[in-house]
């Protein structure tokens, strides 16, 4: 799986940390933890890992939330940010488990089930919608044929809503949700129609899919992260759609404006997914008579 070809710098990922963490979907913690209990039992080490890790965010919000002991192995394309993953200090684990970690630079497009072998769980944030539909495709046969779960975080669905309203909105999001699709050498990004290939791709293989909603809520307290949020999703859009460059200007200077004063919220809408594969019967088959 690709980041694809637009660099997330380690500003960007620090603005966007605390918003994530209040938007992730914990309700989905129950079922994993269940699943993780029985495929992985007593003091067994869990093995995770982080699919475009960036800074370690995901890891650095899940581990202290799984028992331990755990590993993770966070993996980027990008080496500079893979040393900073590697330097977050993770866990404890629940229960005060230890937590080690390890990083791998590489292509994520080219993970198969082979490098999925003996890990406990599959995870990912803001990653599904940088993918194409045969990317997911090979993540989900990757993860169902190595048997471990998967938490896929922080995918757009294509709906912002802000507060108060503007005529323009509406046309803005289209623009942008047909920039977060756009083929981009030969792949196809998926963008919002991510969580719903990935539902289909871990269906269609026998997998127990959970998918929530994750939502930024951003008011007057987040200034900062929601002026660098607005720049990027009108920026897009306007890269989308030229002849959209005059409106989106004054549209995007008369949003920061009131932003800056304070009178500006947005929530911007992701999903989380759990896909969890299905569980092997440890039942001994009848011997069949005459065998």
């Amino acid at each position: 799986m690709s980041e694809g070809p637009v660099r997330v710098t380690p500003g960007w990922l620090a603005l966007r940390e605390g918003a994530d963490a209040e938007a992730r979907a914990t309700g989905l913690l129950g079922p994993l933890r269940d699943h993780l209990a029985k495929v992985s039992p007593g003091e067994e080490r869990l093995v995770v890992q982080d699919l475009g890790c960036g800074t370690g965010a995901q890891a650095r919000w899940l581990a202290g939330r799984l028992r331990g002991p755990q590993h993770w192995i966070l993996r980027d394309r990008d080496p500079d940010l893979l040393v900073l993953a590697g330097a977050s200090v993770l866990g404890p684990a629940s229960g005060g488990g230890p937590v080690t970690v390890e990083t791998r630079q590489g292509d994520l497009t080219a993970l198969r089930a082979a490098d999925f072998a003996g890990t406990s769980l599959v995870t990912a944030s803001a990653l599904l919608d940088l993918l194409t539909f045969d990317e997911v495709d090979e993540l989900a046969a990757a993860c169902v044929e190595a048997g471990c779960a998967a938490l896929l975080a922080l995918s757009v669905t294509g709906r912002a809503d802000l507060h108060p309203a503007d005529p323009l909105d509406a046309e803005i999001a289209e623009a942008f949700n047909a920039h977060q699709r756009r083929t981009t050498g030969d792949r196809r990004l998926l963008g919002p129609d991510a969580v719903a290939a990935a539902t289909t791709a871990f269906e269609h293989r026998g997998a127990t899919v959970d998918s929530r909603p994750s939502l930024w809520r951003l008011g007057p307290g987040d200034a900062a992260l929601t002026e660098e949020w607005l720049e990027g999703w009108v920026g897009a859009a306007r890269e989308q759609r030229p002849d959209l460059a005059p409106q989106a200007d004054a549209y995007l200077r008369h949003r920061l404006d009131a932003c800056a004063a304070g009178e500006l919220s947005v929530v911007l809408h992701h999903a989380d997914l759990l896909a969890l594969p299905a569980e092997v019967s440890a039942e001994v088959p009848a011997e069949v008579p005459g065998s």
